[in-house]
């Protein structure tokens, strides 16, 4: 390549590069005053400009006027831009002008959120050159009549990248691929000024070869060919980029379609997934479970992979903490999940196992844990280790499409992770169980310079959301993907197909769903669909905030904007009726509001507020909007006395109702994210309450969940009363406060005082009851509730009445009674018609849940003369929960009896 700059030659990509401890090195540094090119590092302009497209730049909060705007470009990064003086170190400008004329359409919604300001122009001339000039340095400038700059700001790009390089999207190999005796290197960069491709021996080994890439102008694809199929062979990538604020820098960066790395994900590996190398005995013959029929069919088990067999005595220890924990099918944990399995459950869904930044692939430590029950001695010795251990949930992405490492019995083997992640999904449907992941694709560990950016060091501004001054938007807790822009909604697509058909996964749950486009995750639904020939159930969080916020920067995948997608988002409305708060409660809060099953109104803890029918009453409702699946269209009498759609009903100043179909919506009360509902339950129930009765209103939690209209979701343990010992964010707390206990002894309850970070503000309120006792279950405790919920699961598996296919149906079929203002609000009652049903299994079928501490009769005038008898579940002679078989009902009156705290199920063949 010519020189250019003064006193600047490009050098040329050599091994050292691929070899030297540092991964990025200063090819031309930014000059640090006029004329200066010595290295320095200057802050970086804002980028408040923005590209609508490859001809109109918007520049918010500038009118147009009488000044002069100018585009300048350097290649190797020399512009200066002082206010008051004329730039410097130009290589070439453009002169752009005022657009008087009104936005197209699509531009102008596209780009609604932008503050209002001028839009300006590139001539024709000045567009041909801009491909060139968006691989060095832009900045956009408004300058006096004496060219003096009154004000410099650089382009946020991403736009005009989607559109000189749209071709892109269809490329349907990039990352390394290794066919017909070949392996090609293909890697996005249009902003590159070169890159090439360092080839190593393994994932320790120097580099032996160095291979420059071809730019593709059409795609800003760069690409290469090596005549020997490279399997198992370890690359980076050297990318030449300009970087605001540092100037032109050499990237080592690993692949950002990465199949699989090395320890720590160094390097990259070739990977060829249908080698039988990557592959265990007799994959491509296994059985897998039947695809859904419909998405209300899933019964979802989250599962935290380490949490499964860390602690599991019964697991060889090589496979604890391992995806082979799931091979060993005589193990305790395997064993929990059968019986799950065999009762109703269907899918376990795995919290993130893709490559992730936090956890060290070798030689994580594990602490010594150990001290009083409400002590502090655990948390502090899990937060002095809890950046080098070998637990984190795993939410900070680093390659989306390879497996982690940590959970492979071998790291430092790429073929390792991928062939045993496999194994774990055979295993898992030879149990019965489709495989679910939970995928973020709404963030990244990283963005800019850091260890762990990949994205932002290969195209750096594009892959990241950007506010008005053009930093990474961090509304997520960390750095905001920008799935909008083409190439990084390509990476969503392009990394989901691939787990889905070269892994076998099943269904997918989405982080923080909302923060991409509903075009997107339908592009995504369409796509599964087309290339493997079945619907793939897609689920996700539709929380509505941040920049994105109520369809700020396109309509969103949201609770309110997924209506007829088919698409589920998690249900907030029945969750916090029935655990009572809300997820941002600390202290005494999380006391004092007590949820419709653990005493609201009828059953006061001492820091609650007198009693308030007003609210149970409201409370009542809002578990019913969830029994009734979150309708908005769904029509339902009112503890006011109005017949009213949800949606008309207010959940914090929201319409209780959002969704069009029952598919729409997840139904849960505990995940991983907050206290577990036993902790829940702890907080909030009076402190004299026996350990019997908490066991109990553990299973009225999942009742409800159990018998709601859409797909039902469990935490893992949430069937054995399990406790995090008050902790409400344990993404980062170790195995201590997050373990399993498959032998049915331990909660976790008592584990000392949760991390301080999250926790210490609530400690005054955890204290005594940690150090209780009494609060403590008993090995007989978590038994019983382990059953009682296998029963539940069996009685929602007997009946599609609890898993309605559409709205109307729902409509048709549920009626609810014991409702309006004059009932018994500890009661939720209500009756589906099976006639006419497949798999109904029953012409009728009655619910009650009565959360009360006493019996109660409810009256149903509509059922007179209905043959009502209890669910063969509940007079099975091992059924679980014995007071629910003493249940009644009076035809002759239509009236039911129902224990207190009891769940109970009556039919009519």
């Amino acid at each position: 390549m010519a020189a250019h700059a003064a006193g600047f030659t490009y050098p040329p990509a050599t091994l050292s590069a691929c070899n030297s401890p540092d991964a990025q090195s200063v090819l031309h540094s930014l000059p640090a005053s006029p004329g200066a090119t010595a290295p320095a590092t200057p802050p970086a302009h804002e980028a408040a400009a923005v590209w609508l497209d490859p001809t109109l730049i918007q520049w918010p909060q500038v009118a147009g006027g009488e000044e002069r705007f100018r585009l300048l470009y350097s290649q190797a990064g020399c512009l200066v831009a002082v206010p008051g003086q004329p730039v410097q170190g130009a290589d070439a400008a453009a002169v752009l002008r005022p657009r008087a004329a009104a936005l197209p359409d699509a531009l102008a919604k596209r780009f609604k959120y932008l503050q209002p300001g001028v839009v300006l122009t590139l001539d024709a001339a000045a567009s041909r050159r801009l491909p060139q000039w968006l691989k060095g340095q832009l900045l956009l400038v408004r300058e006096d009549a004496q060219g003096r700059v009154l004000q410099a700001t650089r382009v946020q790009h991403a736009a005009a990248l989607d559109a000189l390089y749209a071709a892109a999207e269809q490329a349907n190999d990039l990352g390394a691929s290794a066919t017909g005796g070949r392996t090609s290197f293909k890697l996005w960069a249009p902003t590159a000024q070169q890159v090439s491709v360092c080839l190593y021996p393994d994932g320790d080994k120097p580099a032996r070869s160095l291979r420059p890439l071809r730019f593709d102008p059409a795609t800003g694809v760069w690409a290469g060919q090596h005549k020997r199929m490279l399997t198992g062979r370890s690359y980076t990538y050297l990318v030449d980029v300009f970087v605001p604020g540092v100037g032109l820098v050499r990237n080592r960066v690993t692949d950002p379609y990465s199949l699989s790395l090395n320890t720590d994900s160094r390097r990259s590996q070739v990977v060829q997934l249908d080698d039988p190398a990557f592959k265990p005995p007799q994959w491509d013959a296994h059985t897998r479970p039947d695809a859904a029929k419909a998405l209300t069919d899933l019964v979802i088990y989250e599962l935290h992979l380490r949490d499964f067999s860390i602690s599991d005595a019964t697991v060889p220890p090589a496979h604890r903490g391992k995806y082979l924990a799931f091979t060993d099918t005589g193990s305790n944990g395997m064993k929990h999940l059968k019986g799950l399995a065999d009762a109703g459950l269907t899918d376990v869904h795995l919290l993130p196992v893709f490559d992730m930044a936090t956890v060290p692939e070798a030689g994580c430590v594990t602490p010594s844990v150990g001290g009083a029950p409400d002590g502090t001695t655990q948390q502090a010795a899990v937060v002095a280790v809890k950046d080098r251990d070998c637990f984190n949930w795993g939410y900070d992405p680093l390659h989306y499409t390879a497996p982690e490492g940590s959970y492979a019995t071998d790291a430092a083997n790429g073929a390792v992770r991928v062939r045993e992640f496999r194994h774990m999904v055979m295993a898992l449907h030879a149990a019965g169980l489709r495989v679910g992941m939970d995928v973020v694709y709404n963030h990244t560990a990283a963005s800019g310079q850091r260890a762990h950016s990949v994205l932002d060091r290969v195209v750096p501004g594009y892959y990241h959301r950007l506010d008005a001054r053009g930093q990474v938007e961090r509304s997520t807790c960390c750095d905001n993907t920008a799935t909008e822009h083409r190439m990084m909604g390509k990476l969503l697509i392009d990394s989901v197909l691939t787990w889905a058909r070269a892994y076998g996964i099943d269904s997918f749950r989405f982080d923080l769903m909302a923060h991409q486009p509903r075009a997107l995750m339908e592009r995504l639904q369409q796509r599964l669909k087309a290339e493997l020939g079945r619907d793939v159930p897609l689920l996700g969080e539709g929380w509505n905030f941040g920049e994105v916020a109520d369809g700020a920067r396109f309509v969103q995948a949201s609770q309110h904007s997924l209506n007829g997608s088919g698409i589920g988002t998690f249900s907030d409305r029945g969750r916090d009726a029935v655990r009572g708060g809300s997820a941002g409660d600390a202290g005494e809060q999380l006391v004092q509001r007590q949820g419709w099953i653990n005493g609201l109104g009828y059953d006061r803890n001492l820091l609650a507020p007198p009693a308030d029918r007003a609210a149970l009453l409201k409370a009542a409702d809002l578990v019913r909007v969830g029994l009734a699946g979150t309708l908005r269209s769904y029509r339902m009498n009112t503890a006011g006395g109005e017949l009213q759609p949800l949606e008309a009903m207010d959940y914090a100043g929201q319409p209780a109702g959002y969704a069009s179909q029952p598919a729409e919506v997840v139904n849960y009360v505990e995940n991983h994210d907050n206290q577990t509902l036993y902790d829940n339950n702890a907080l909030k129930l009076p402190r004299h309450t026996s350990r019997e009765d908490r066991a109990r209103v553990q299973l009225l939690g999942a009742a409800v969940v159990a018998f709601s209209q859409g797909v039902a979701y469990f935490h893992a343990g949430q069937d054995v009363l399990r406790s995090k010992s008050l902790d409400r964010n344990s993404y980062d707390s170790g195995d201590h406060f997050n373990r399993l206990d498959w032998t049915y002894t331990d909660n976790g309850f008592g584990a000392g005082l949760p991390p301080e970070q999250d926790n210490g503000t609530s400690w005054p309120v955890f204290r005594p009851l940690l150090a209780d006792p009494q609060l403590k279950p008993t090995p007989a405790d978590i038994a019983w509730t382990r059953d009682a919920f296998r029963d539940l699961l069996r009685i929602r598996a007997s009946s599609s009445l609890f898993r309605l296919r559409s709205a109307d149906e729902v409509q048709r079929r549920l009626s609810f009674f014991n409702t309006g203002p004059q009932q018994e609000p500890t009661v939720v009652a209500a009756v589906l018609d099976g006639r006419g049903l497949a798999d109904a299994g029953f012409a009728e079928l009655a619910y009650l849940i009565n959360v009360d501490l006493q019996a109660h009769e409810i009256d149903a005038p509509a059922l007179r003369g209905h043959h009502f008898t209890l669910h063969p579940v509940h007079t099975h002679a091992g059924a679980t929960d014995t007071r629910a078989a003493t249940a009644r009902f009076d035809a002759e009156r239509g009236r039911f009896t129902v224990p207190p705290r009891t769940a109970v199920v009556f039919v009519v063949r």
